[in-house]
């Protein structure tokens, strides 16, 4: 006959129970026995692959009380296989499953450069194709007084247009004037480029650094965070960083929902 064995281990040395947390990819946690801290990319069978700010992959096994989650002691386990739907778009929109895209309207966003817009698309996309909504990019702002005129705003197409650096006195700011009306709206951010849109701390910096007038300004971020100086490599490290609109800072955020809202206005 089995003989029973009392636990006698006093109950301020046994562990707390940890909350166990599902390992759904995006999610960010620290293993403590290492030190290394990354978002959950792929979950396996016993594993755990997490990324890390600068592209690392590391495996991990998915023991108990392995993991910090903001600090805290969790246990990770295996997602269900049937993992539920966001319910949130990415730009903080309620998600509409199944949804298919609209036909594009007639009005379009433009916005300056192929990284502004892949920023829009990469944070905004799910909405702006549930309204039909077109971005397309025009490599700078110099030609936009043309570009307007050719494109013809008017009440069944309206156009808006996101411009960087838009403060007074520049510029920008004075094309901008130039061709604003009833059915054109021109809105912008204060950054100089739309990299300084997406938080530092997203990317995994202190801040943006200030580049010298005169210096090309990527390249020279490039330079000043030890970055190999190839830009096209550095935007998409800083694209792969931005998973919502909580990476992006507010002066980006509001500018480009009000253009969204302007185009898709009730005719």
């Amino acid at each position: 006959m089995r003989q029973y064995s009392p636990d006698l281990t006093p109950p301020w040395k046994k562990p707390k129970p940890v909350p166990e947390v599902a390992a759904d990819p995006g999610l960010v946690v620290e293993e403590p026995g290492t030190g290394f801290c990354g978002a959950v990319i792929r979950c396996e069978a016993g594993t755990v692959t997490l990324e890390d700010r600068f592209g690392k992959h590391r495996v991990f096994p998915l023991e108990p009380r392995g993991f910090l989650l903001e600090g805290r002691v969790v246990t990770l386990v295996r997602p269900s296989s049937a993992p539920a739907r966001p319910s949130r778009t990415a730009s903080g929109s309620v998600a509409v499953p199944g949804a298919r895209a609209r036909v594009a309207r007639a009005g379009r966003i433009y916005v300056e450069g192929r990284h502004d817009a892949e920023l829009v698309e990469k944070v905004w996309g799910d909405d702006l194709r549930i309204e039909g909504v077109v971005v397309e990019y025009l490599e700078g702002v110099d030609d936009l007084p043309s570009i307007v005129e050719d494109f013809g705003p008017g009440p069944d197409a309206r156009l808006g247009v996101l411009v960087d650096h838009l403060v007074p006195g520049t510029k920008e700011s004075r094309i901008a004037e130039a061709v604003t009306s009833d059915h054109a709206l021109v809105l912008g951010h204060p950054y100089i480029d739309i990299w300084e849109a997406v938080k530092p701390s997203a990317v995994g910096i202190a801040g943006w650094p200030r580049i010298p007038r005169g210096q090309d300004w990527k390249t020279g971020v490039c330079r000043a965070l030890g970055w190999p100086e190839n830009t096209g490599a550095a935007w998409q490290h800083i694209l792969s960083r931005v998973r919502s609109y909580k990476d992006l800072e507010p002066e980006l955020l509001g500018r480009v929902e009000e253009l969204i809202d302007f185009v898709t206005a009730p005719e």
